[in-house]
């Protein structure tokens, strides 16, 4: 149980899940699905092709790759760059069409008529970059999203070797509709320690710490932590994942909120980092009525 809100004394909501570092903790070995915290993890192939070379990359190119976007101009814009920079067709993604996460460019498509496109995706920068990776191998573009396609099955071998898995756990479709694999939580800090620590992927990392808003965007957790610390990379993914990592100290945190619940994955992030010395982030656990009245409280339960 990491989190109870305390209203006059009596538990009014609870919500449990895993908090650990490398060190501090207590997970089970129960896998869970990587969902968007694969991102960074999958564009380390764009490394390992050399896409970033070839196609003389920039690093907010490269964020957008790794990113679960919140569909404003600023993210929009690259992807369209992307897409023209690799040579691809618009109608070869695959990734489907939402409206964007951010509310505030909601608000704008609705006041001028604007109609929702992949672009507005927040995960379309991974789809350019999977496209891109099949039209440089000649891998089959049609079936990108197939788990039977190369390119698939690198993006899995890639996954495994990063986060040190040794034996096969659940696949699955992500959201966009492209396989995501499960592993333990540990596994994944590993992986994330394994790439952001590692010089080859210097890139990736730099893109993340030079490019906080590409990676999230408005109200994003991850865009939040990067742009208020230093030396942290940060990335959330849908369940209730949230991964960071401090680049110095070559460790990190890894939170799964079971519930789900965003704000309750906010407040403990900011808590544990604030714990480990690693932030000071305002964490507010007084629970008031909207007179400002102090009515409770809200206790975390961290194991450090």
């Amino acid at each position: 149980m990491l989190v109870q809100h305390i209203r006059d004394g009596l538990i009014e909501e609870e919500h449990d899940g895993y908090v650990m570092t490398m060190t501090v903790g207590n997970e089970p070995d129960y896998p869970y699905y990587l969902r968007s915290c694969a991102k960074p993890l999958q564009a380390s192939l764009m490394i390992d092709y050399g896409l970033d070379k070839k196609y003389d990359l920039s690093l907010d190119e490269i964020a957008l790759c790794c990113a679960s976007h919140a569909g404003e101009r600023c993210h929009t814009d690259i992807a369209q760059r992307l897409l023209n920079k690799f040579g691809l067709e618009y109608d070869w993604l695959k990734c489907g069409i939402h409206r964007p996460l951010s509310r505030t460019r909601q608000d704008e498509m609705l006041i001028t008529g604007e109609s929702v496109n992949y672009f507005h995706n927040n995960c379309v920068g991974k789809h350019i970059l999977f496209l891109a990776l099949c039209k440089e191998n000649g891998w089959d573009i049609g079936t990108y999203d197939s788990i039977e396609n190369p390119l698939q099955k690198e993006v899995k071998k890639k996954i495994y070797d990063l986060c040190e898995v040794g034996v096969d756990y659940p696949v699955t479709k992500d959201g966009c509709g492209v396989p995501i694999h499960s592993m333990p939580l540990r596994n994944i800090l590993k992986g994330f320690i394994n790439l952001f620590c590692d010089e080859k992927y210097a890139r990736i990392k730099n893109a993340y710490l030079e490019n906080p808003y590409i990676i999230g965007g408005e109200d994003r957790l991850d865009t939040e932590i990067m742009q208020n610390s230093k030396g942290l990379v940060a990335k959330v993914g849908a369940g209730g994942l949230c991964v960071v990592v401090n680049i110095e100290k070559r460790d990190g945190v890894v939170v799964k909120i079971n519930d789900c619940n965003m704000d309750t994955r906010r407040l403990v992030v900011f808590e544990m980092l604030n714990r480990l010395g690693w932030s000071d982030f305002e964490c507010d656990k007084r629970i008031k009525t909207l007179h400002g009245d102090v009515v409770g409280e809200i206790k975390i339960n961290l194991p450090c």
